[in-house]
């Protein structure tokens, strides 16, 4: 089934779209002034690279946030991957309110095409292994939902929303804890781990990061859904997916691998066994995809 921007993504579009809005018309057009009000245009969005497109289905809450009479017709599917020169999608209006929405929606097109394209460069990578590519919380404050959004067009998954909805227990967590407890960290993790699994929602997790095989060893023994395995090398990568398959965990204890991923070495990751590989490049360094608007006049 396409991937579609729902009530979430939209109620973001429409936060970001009003302050987007005030900062690039503000008082109004100065420049489109000069245009007659009867004049109407044919403008289309257009590719000038590769890319998997992400956005087009939110081009017409754009335009009306501009002016009701612009039309909108998408001509591409969200996630699909295009050819330089290809045309994405259509406004159809008023000349002068085309040119005011123009900039802005190009932005937004631009910056979700660029997650989704992004994304897809790291799932193609690992295609054909077990390992699934995933998102972190390293996204463009204000924009988590569109930019989520958009790894889920260019074929990643989503990890945790945000610190409400799942329990991801990482190193400086661990630091605080041994402090305070003055105990190992791990251990010290276990009793909390314990109080605080009936809090969460059925569809939570509770994730804990390790940077040593020592640590993981201990986390193997503890009630957690995944472990988190940071910045460990190859080795150590394949090494802890035999020991949780010699502890008996397979499909009951997830294995993550983060830190230091990139395009030239996530296949490499992916063979060592681990299910997800996550990778804060796919916002947090993700360009944006070169598109323009070429207009007709009408």
């Amino acid at each position: 089934m396409p991937i579609q921007p729902g009530k979430r993504e939209r109620e973001n579009l429409w936060r970001l779209l009003e302050m987007a809005r005030d900062e690039d018309l503000g008082s109004g057009d100065v420049t489109s002034a000069i245009l007659p009000a009867e004049v109407h245009a044919r403008a289309y969005f257009r590719s000038r690279q590769p890319a998997v497109v992400c956005g087009v289905a939110l081009m017409e809450t754009v335009a009306v946030s501009y002016d009701g009479q612009i039309r909108t017709k998408p001509l591409v599917a969200e996630g699909e991957r295009v050819e330089a020169g290809a045309i994405l999608a259509e406004w159809t209006g008023p000349a002068k309110s085309i040119m005011a929405a123009e900039r802005v929606g190009l932005n937004f097109l631009q910056r979700l095409s660029g997650v989704a394209t992004t994304t897809r460069e790291f799932v193609d990578a690992v295609r054909g292994t077990r390992a699934e590519i995933y998102d972190t919380r390293k996204t463009t404050p204000g924009w988590r939902d569109l930019e989520k959004y958009a790894v889920r067009a260019g074929g990643g998954r989503n990890h945790r929303k945000g610190l409400y909805d799942a329990v991801l227990i990482k190193d400086n967590h661990l630091a605080v804890l041994a402090k305070a407890e003055g105990q190992d960290p791990i251990s010290a993790a276990a009793r909390e781990l314990e109080r605080l699994r009936p809090y969460l929602a059925d569809h939570a997790f509770i994730e804990l990061e390790v940077d040593t095989l020592d640590q993981f060893m201990m986390a193997l023994t503890l009630a957690v859904d995944i472990i988190l395995l940071d910045n460990m090398t190859l080795e150590q990568l394949r090494l802890a997916v035999a020991m949780r398959e010699q502890a008996g965990l397979v499909g009951r204890v997830g294995l993550e691998a983060s830190g230091g991923v990139t395009l030239a070495n996530v296949r490499a990751v992916a063979e060592t066994g681990v299910e997800r590989i996550a990778v804060g490049a796919l916002t947090h360094s993700a360009g944006s995809v070169d598109i323009a608007l070429d207009i007709e006049v009408a």
